[in-house]
């Protein structure tokens, strides 16, 4: 039996802003756990979600159906497929259109 558990997940891009400090400290603990910085903050923001009781229970909500999208979210051209993702400041979460392994978990 497998000690790891991978799961093809699809990705898209999305601009954030984040202060220098935590863009600095994304970067530095992207380095520590030897990861992207996109692995930090996806994993951080799972890790969050998956934690705020308040959270979860209004995701189960009407409201949380009818949230106003806020996220910039850029749209994969055909031909981005292809290309490999460039690589990207802190500042700015990038990664493939196409599914990617992840593993899943998180430590507590």
């Amino acid at each position: 039996m497998p000690l790891l558990e991978v799961v093809q997940t699809r990705h898209l891009s999305a601009s954030i802003r984040l202060t220098d400090t935590t863009a600095t400290q994304v970067d530095q603990y992207a380095a520590f756990i030897h990861a992207s910085a996109d692995d930090v903050v996806e994993q951080a923001l799972a890790y969050v979600f998956s934690k705020d009781r308040d959270f979860q229970e209004f995701l189960k909500s009407p409201e949380a159906q009818r949230i106003t999208p806020t996220l910039r979210v850029r749209r994969a051209a055909a031909n981005d497929a292809a290309e490999p993702p460039a690589k990207k400041p802190a500042s700015a979460v990038q990664s493939s259109a196409q599914p990617s392994p992840v593993v899943a978990g998180l430590k507590a």
